[in-house]
């Protein structure tokens, strides 16, 4: 028989072990597919919708896909064949007017950030940005290019006004700047005519460059630009608060007309770091749990084909100090 206080010490170092290993344990997200069928290549009918529940960091990142190499014609023609418009707004838009102009709020040695307003735009929103000590607004497109031998190549687009981001890796030479495929929502997601995240604020520190966004109903997040290479963008994010799995905390917008007409047709997860990874068609997924989750193309498109996969991982609940 032990003595108490030897049991005591044996209870409190059992619940130490198990909280450890709790801590310990990987954070994985919900992936649901709310994707609709449509015959229009221009249209985002995929919506892939990721929820989780005390999620604090993330990386997002484009990869090129997996096919590149073996493609020598990149496809990036707009196709309305099937669609019931014809390059103009979508027909169930909104259209609010606006004065066009674009403004380069940074043109230094390693980035060129330009802010885009144009013609028109679906919503009204008209976002503060900062860019180091530079402050404007009313920008429907910022993008950020990086610079290579002198010359500035694209690899993020991020529309404030409806909070979809676009990221692509540097293109391969014989694909001239590259095309971007699938967008994707971060932050406290709002679904309305379609999903969107309402950004208060955005603010942009170069060096080294990062991506600071205050939302509208409350926290914020910052998306640290990691890597911009010819292998993958990657942003590295942290949220303020953890996330809460009533709402989603990010959604994958996409295309999807036929496996050989996508801009994603196949999930590849890992339902935990030690687990084999796993493989389905974009119709036949549900619901599932990823500790990683790749959303990209394994059979060339005719649409945007040199066009990046988009991955989601290394979910943790918790912030280094």
């Amino acid at each position: 028989m032990f003595p108490p206080r030897f049991s005591r010490f044996c209870g409190f170092f059992l619940a130490g072990l198990l909280a450890t290993a709790a801590t310990a344990a990987p954070v994985a997200a919900t992936v649901e597919n709310a994707t609709t069928a449509t015959a229009c290549a221009e249209e985002d009918n995929v919506s892939l919708v990721l929820r989780g529940e005390g999620i604090r960091r993330m990386r997002i990142e484009a990869l090129q896909p997996a096919y590149l190499d073996s493609i020598g014609n990149d496809v990036t023609a707009p196709d309305f064949s099937g669609c019931n418009f014809d390059g103009g707004a979508h027909p169930t838009d909104p259209a609010h007017k606006f004065k066009p102009r674009r403004v380069v709020l940074l043109d230094d040695a390693q980035w060129r950030i330009v802010g885009m307003t144009l013609p028109s735009f679906w919503r009204p929103q008209q976002v503060p940005v900062r860019v180091g000590a530079r402050t404007d607004r009313g920008f429907h497109m910022l993008q950020i290019f990086r610079k290579e031998e002198g010359k500035a190549l694209e690899a993020l687009v991020l529309y404030p006004a409806d909070g979809y981001w676009r990221i692509k890796p540097l293109p391969q030479a014989r694909f001239g700047d590259g095309v971007y495929g699938s967008s994707f929502l971060l932050g406290p997601v709002e679904q309305g005519s379609r999903p969107v995240v309402d950004i208060a604020s955005i603010r942009i520190v170069p060096k080294p460059l990062a991506i600071h966004l205050r939302f509208v109903g409350g926290g914020s997040a910052v998306a640290k630009v990691s890597e911009i290479s010819r292998e993958r963008t990657a942003l590295d994010v942290t949220l303020s608060k953890p996330t809460a799995s009533a709402r989603p905390f990010a959604v994958l917008r996409s295309m999807y007309v036929a496996p050989d007409n996508a801009d994603v047709s196949e999930l590849r997860w890992q339902e935990s770091p030690e687990a084999a990874e796993q493989v389905l068609p974009l119709p036949d997924v549900k619901t599932l749990n990823a500790t990683q989750v790749r959303f990209g193309r394994s059979l060339p498109s005719r649409h945007n084909t040199s066009a990046p996969d988009i991955a989601f991982s290394d979910f943790d609940g918790k912030v280094p100090r």
